[in-house]
């Protein structure tokens, strides 16, 4: 079983998700939405591609390695 990260539920990996993108904030709120309605995942209003909640991945409990946007895991360095 992989080892979630602190903050993994809440934040985004800045890899991934840059707080400068310039929809970040739109982003997070559709991604706290889905997890507040227990939905899997949101619409990213920027590409118009489904992305998983941390909180579903967080459920699956392992990491998949595939640089999931809000994985919920540590990651190797």
């Amino acid at each position: 079983m992989s080892v979630l990260r602190p903050d993994g539920i809440d934040v985004a990996l800045v890899i991934r998700l840059s707080p400068k993108h310039p929809r970040f904030h739109e982003i997070q709120s559709r991604h706290q939405s889905a997890i507040n309605e227990g939905n899997p995942s949101y619409r990213d209003p920027a590409s118009g591609l489904t992305v998983m909640t941390a909180q579903f991945l967080a459920d699956r409990g392992y990491c998949c390695l595939s640089g999931c946007r809000h994985c919920p895991f540590e990651q190797a360095q």
